[in-house]
């Protein structure tokens, strides 16, 4: 029939991955956004904002088929020209426009400027109008980067024998339980949205022993501080027939020795234009929690404070005095309190009020919550009890209990958290692609 068309299955590498340096000499077509155009006497520099790369292009009236006022920045064209070796140039050629084809300007002219060296503006017009920021080359080098530690701990767990998993979002309990849980209604029924992937990541460590999921989970604490979004992005993993906490660590260690390796081989333009210096070790300290309160008290000159968790000030002073003895600017800090930890953390069998169970911190700022399981039926019925929870309204959870599960544990990481003190934002809305907060829901 002449109305069916067949579509094959070829598609060609889109064309910025194949080196411009290739092609000196040659006449090329590229297309793009025009970021910037400075003009000179006698010619002018356009500068073409491709995927990947801002591209340095030359008009002269000599060379171009078409006029120079027909350019508009923020148009979006094709680009005929050639090929010119120029060391000064951060892609190591420039291309001497010959004809061009437009294929579609904007409505109007951008409210904030963009195509400076950075977006000079509060964060709160940075993110209102963040469809448009993120075209400047240092907001969108952030998400480069995020995207190249993402594709490196898929890289890292695949490699060590991990599945990728898609659990619900929608669920009939919550992981962490307490307020912070957003409620809905689903179709007649009371349903919330996950806190975390924790009940599936634990049922699933029962199917292939050791799962991972890079996802959204959502918290409706309503802080309104530098460190804390509603909607995050969460990178879990979960390890079946594990009984140390200490293989937890080591895993994490190993994983972010990876992420980190690999953004220096694979991210190195963006590394460089932000400036971030990638961090080297050879281990991450632990330290107890107990121990690092007594070191944070001794630090300020007080008694211990809030002796079952570590407030925001006192995560900078440990992890500035672990960064001075030690030279890391990772600490991991593990036994935490019973009474500060999920339902399903393993208690210590030595100290029944301690979990077996650890944060990572990362320049002052917990990114890591994680620790072993309890996979034993009774004992987690048992310790749902004594902390007034109803096991039946968790039946499916304890399913894979009751029909066997290994011993296991597991992790969370905060990806904007992560990526923001890599690059050394104060604020961890500068690594969220459209962050939600108390405030914003939009856009």
């Amino acid at each position: 029939m002449e109305e069916i068309r067949y579509i094959e299955g070829n598609v060609k590498n889109q064309q910025e991955e194949l080196s411009l340096l290739e092609h000196a000499g040659e006449i090329v077509e590229i297309h793009g956004s025009i970021y910037k155009i400075r003009k000179m006497r006698g010619f002018a520099f356009v500068l073409l904002r491709t995927a990947k790369h801002v591209i340095q292009c030359v008009y002269s009236e000599e060379k171009a088929s078409f006029s120079l006022e027909e350019l508009e920045e923020e148009s979006c064209v094709i680009f005929q020209a050639e090929v010119v070796k120029e060391e000064r140039s951060r892609t190591g050629v420039e291309l001497h426009l010959i004809g061009m084809e437009v294929l579609s300007r904007p409505y109007e002219k951008s409210p904030v400027v963009i195509n400076q060296k950075q977006v000079d503006t509060s964060i709160a017009t940075l993110l209102d109008y963040r469809p448009v920021t993120l075209r400047n080359e240092k907001e969108r080098a952030i998400f480069r980067i995020q995207n190249g530690i993402t594709n490196a701990v898929r890289r890292f767990l695949q490699g060590k024998g991990f599945t990728e998993i898609h659990t619900p979002k929608i669920g009939s309990a919550g992981a962490e339980g307490g307020a912070n849980i957003f409620r809905l209604d689903y179709f007649g029924k009371e349903a919330y949205l996950a806190q975390s992937p924790q009940f599936y990541k634990q049922m699933m460590v029962g199917v292939y022993e050791r799962v991972f999921e890079i996802a959204p989970v959502f918290r409706a604490e309503k802080h309104d501080t530098s460190r804390h979004l509603n909607e995050y992005t969460s990178v879990d993993f979960e390890m079946g027939y594990v009984t140390r906490v200490e293989e937890l660590m080591e895993m994490e260690a190993a994983m972010l020795k990876f992420v980190f390796a690999s953004l220096k081989e694979e991210c190195q333009e963006e590394l460089a234009l932000l400036q971030v210096e990638i961090p080297e070790w050879k281990e991450i300290p632990a330290i107890p929690f107990a121990k690092a309160k007594e070191i944070v008290a001794k630090i300020r000159k007080r008694a211990v404070e809030e002796p079952e968790d570590l407030e925001p000030e006192e995560e900078k002073l440990l992890s500035e005095w672990i960064l001075k003895e030690t030279g890391s600017e990772l600490v991991f800090v593990t036994e935490y309190p019973e009474k500060k930890r999920p339902f399903y953390a393993m208690d210590s069998e030595t100290n029944p009020n301690v979990t077996k169970s650890f944060d990572l911190l990362y320049k002052g700022l917990e990114v890591t919550t994680g620790g072993l399981r309890i996979h034993n039926y009774e004992e987690q019925v048992a310790k749902m009890k004594r902390r007034g929870m109803h096991p039946e309204v968790f039946e499916s959870y304890l399913m894979a209990h009751k029909c066997g599960l290994p011993p296991h544990g597991g992790l969370g990481l905060g990806l904007e958290r992560f990526t923001s003190r890599l690059l050394g934002f104060e604020n961890v809305r500068r690594a969220s692609l459209f962050p939600r907060d108390i405030h914003r829901l939009v856009p």
